[in-house]
């Protein structure tokens, strides 16, 4: 029996044992935004680097930056193959509204199908298959590839050490191709290779009038109210076609070709579907594009939260000092964050009075990205999901940011294939995230696959 066949023969024989050590690492609840977790973060990272020593891996280090820490290993035996690095992230968003969860988000539970867990889908459940199926690999000889892993823990928070980190260690992270475990496919039964990714640019935006909170009777209508300001700025960053209104939003933005609207409205997601996702009444976008390609090749501007003023129960008649909304900005090609700082700073300048002032501070950021969808190891990964789900995959255009697929692109030099198996019905980032757990184990055979075709 060929090697390969043994190992996919090793990974279907011990799925109970792959689904039972997943368990464990989503009960650790790394939520890197909350310094209260930090411990939890690092608990998460040294559980990875053990199981990578387990399996043969090498130069083993868990790598300190000023936030979390990066899980660095490599195994450099195979020589004239192609190295590629593996890259995952093991931190966690927060888990709140606790009272959401159908089961606590860090006591794993199956129900079904499906493994419920914060983690499970983004991306605890994509990674672990990843180096589940180099157990199953090394279980009988040596891995077919040389093989890296960058495994970080601020995914969830943007990132924000990880370009500093890249940049110190350029050597030691050298590869021929990224194979990137934070991806999704389009449905339980249909795979697909996400080959463009939107960035972020994400800031806090404060508004400030007088020096201090004030009695509403007394100043009310007399000077400008921050809050009330802050609110009328955000209102006119869309006009009524859903066009964002900041100066410079759209220079860059690269044209979608005819063929690939085509290609995109092939995804099977209908507009009821999108719609049935979100609980929202109706939909609503840029006028002049479908749902598909709003999502994912168009950029968009989005308030996620607004500070001001007094919130508690019952009233208080207050004129706050001051206002902060937290605003992000989904990029895509050609569009870069500095860019987009300076279109917000033209906004503000232009829209805000000379009775209030206000200050932007930069959060995080990452580029878009976009893959060579006929470069060498997409075609093979191609082959891979073809062969284990039996249809042919198709390609999408994701909506959500990656910060790393850009950060490799410009400091190493190479590309990314995007390879997970995350399904759009998995909530995650919400309350009852799961993982669909025979993707799961397709994941498995398919990395194994992947590894051995290249």
């Amino acid at each position: 029996m060929p090697l390969m066949d043994e190992a996919i023969a090793f990974a279907h024989e011990n799925r109970e044992s792959a689904l039972n050590e997943l368990i464990e690492l989503l009960a650790i609840p790394s939520v890197s935004t909350l310094p209260e977790h930090a411990g939890d973060v690092l608990r998460a990272g040294e559980w990875l680097a053990e199981r990578l020593r387990a399996l043969g891996m090498e130069n083993i280090d868990i790598m300190p930056t000023p936030g979390h820490p990066v899980v660095y290993a490599d195994w450099l035996h195979a020589p004239g193959k192609p190295t590629v690095l593996v890259y995952g992230h093991y931190d966690v968003q927060p888990a709140d509204p606790f009272d959401e969860w159908d089961t606590p988000p860090f006591e794993p539970t199956v129900r079904g199908d499906n493994l419920y867990a914060r983690g499970a889908s983004d991306m605890k459940g994509q990674i672990f298959a990843q180096i589940k199926a180099l157990e199953a690999i090394t279980k009988h000889g040596d891995p077919p590839v040389n093989i890296k892993y960058m495994l970080e823990g601020e995914e969830e928070v943007g990132s924000p050490n990880l370009g500093e980190f890249v940049r110190a260690n350029k050597e030691l992270l050298q590869c021929d191709f990224v194979l990137n475990c934070d991806s999704g496919i389009q449905g339980p039964e249909l795979p697909g290779i996400v080959c463009g990714l939107r960035g972020l640019a994400y800031f806090e935006l404060e508004v400030r009038g007088p020096d201090h909170d004030l009695h509403s009777g007394f100043f009310g209508g007399s000077i400008r109210n921050p809050l009330n300001e802050l609110c009328r700025l955000i209102a006119g960053m869309h006009d009524a076609q859903g066009h964002v209104t900041l100066p410079g939003f759209y220079d860059r933005v690269k044209t979608l070709s005819e063929d690939e609207r085509v290609d995109l409205a092939k995804l099977p997601h209908p507009d009821s579907d999108h719609l049935a996702m979100t609980g929202s009444p109706a939909l609503w976008g840029e006028a002049g594009y479908t749902t598909i390609e709003r999502t994912g090749a168009r950029p968009a501007l989005d308030v996620n939260g607004i500070i001001g003023g007094f919130t508690g129960d019952g009233s208080k008649t207050v004129l706050p000092s001051k206002a902060m909304a937290k605003i992000s900005m989904r990029l895509v090609p050609d569009q870069r964050g500095d860019d987009i700082r300076a279109c917000l700073e033209a906004y503000l300048q232009a829209n805000a009075p000379d009775t209030v002032t206000w200050e932007i501070r930069e959060l995080a950021h990452g580029d878009p990205a976009i893959t060579d969808r006929d470069s060498e190891p997409v075609r093979k990964a191609i082959e891979a999901l073809k062969t284990v789900w039996g249809v042919e995959p198709v390609f999408k255009r994701e909506g959500g940011s990656i910060p790393v697929v850009s950060l490799l692109q410009q400091e190493l030099g190479v590309d990314t294939v995007m390879l997970g198996f995350a399904l759009p019905t998995d909530g995650i980032h919400g309350p009852n995230e799961k993982q669909y757990i025979p993707n799961f184990y397709r994941g498995i055979e398919t990395y194994i696959r992947y590894l051995y075709s290249l």
